[in-house]
């Protein structure tokens, strides 16, 4: 087999190709990919849009899919896994032709980790994105054990596990998601609950007087997000060209999902222990890229959305 078939973007909707099937260099594997994630950068990535914010060359196409559960395939001098094992990756360049949203993906070895055990191929391809994002969005917070943190988009893939990381680390913290969504995020271990439908600053503030340490801002609150912060305190953006100015003195950064493997383990670890939900919204075919993005557009996804090649 010399080819593939792997979905591409840019021109403002996923197109289903016939690519080159790709090689594992030193240090990389290739995966037989079982699941990928559909997650809101490849909305951005199929509408051709990263070059307007600056964090990518404008192309005529892009690879789509960053997150990849699957079956090593081919190991190239060097990489540390073995033909067969099954793994999670984190397809993290945004250039490459073709990523994670194929039948085969070429990731470096330091961006997979074996894949958690009792969990299926598509729930899997739900962590490596969006856990990467919470646990590096609360490590650039630099919050100790009992400081408070504010998550927005709480019942979301990433404000989800943001919660459950956050919880685990001895933070208290503030979920902020749809009403219907107070029980789920409660059980992910948020203290306190507010509902979008509030004065967001208001309603955490009457809560926590003088405002929390930190915000992790996955629902693009911006300057509303950054008045329920106290002076001085972090706030988190998670998107490029949204993070508020940094008044009061307060810390204000833009943090992207890194490939990082000691955490990427520990993420797996926690997913076979039970603390970290696995939630996936539906599933789909390659051939139907279009209609899972359809949908993640329309808001409203609980969880992931996953395509099955």
């Amino acid at each position: 087999m010399t080819t593939m078939r792997a979905l591409i973007g840019g021109s403002g909707s996923p197109r289903l190709i016939e690519a080159p099937l790709p090689q594992a260099g030193r240090g990389q594997i290739r995966i037989k990919v079982a699941a990928a994630g559909v997650n809101p950068f490849d909305l951005a990535v199929a509408a051709g849009v990263l070059a307007d914010y600056g964090v990518a060359r404008k192309l005529d196409a892009y690879g789509l899919g960053f997150d990849a559960a699957g079956v090593v395939d081919q190991v190239g001098e060097g990489a540390a896994f073995a033909l067969g094992q099954e793994v999670i990756a984190l397809a993290s360049r945004l250039e490459a032709p073709t990523k994670a949203q194929a039948e085969y993906v070429v990731v470096d070895a330091r961006a997979a980790a074996l894949a958690p055990r009792g969990v299926s191929a598509a729930e899997a391809a739900t962590l490596p994105l969006n856990a990467l994002t919470a646990w590096q969005s609360l490590d650039r917070a630099h919050l100790r054990q009992g400081e408070t943190v504010l998550v927005t988009g709480a019942a979301g893939a990433v404000g989800g596990y943001a919660v459950e990381l956050a919880a685990a680390r001895g933070l208290r913290v503030v979920a902020a998601a749809g009403r219907q969504d107070e029980e789920l995020v409660r059980g992910f271990g948020a203290e306190w609950f507010v509902s979008r439908e509030e004065n967001l600053a208001e309603a955490v503030r009457r809560q926590v007087p003088g405002g929390v340490d930190a915000v992790i801002d996955a629902a693009i609150t911006g300057l509303a997000g950054l008045d329920a912060l106290r002076d001085g305190g972090a706030f988190i953006a998670l998107s490029a060209g949204v993070a508020p100015v940094p008044l009061r003195g307060t810390d204000v950064a833009t943090v992207f999902f890194r490939e990082e493997p000691r955490q990427l383990a520990e993420i797996v670890r926690l997913a076979e222990l039970g603390r970290l939900t696995t939630r996936v919204a539906g599933t789909y075919p390659l051939e139907k890229a279009a209609d899972a993005h359809a949908r993640l557009s329309a808001g409203g996804v609980r969880g992931r959305l996953v395509l099955l090649p």
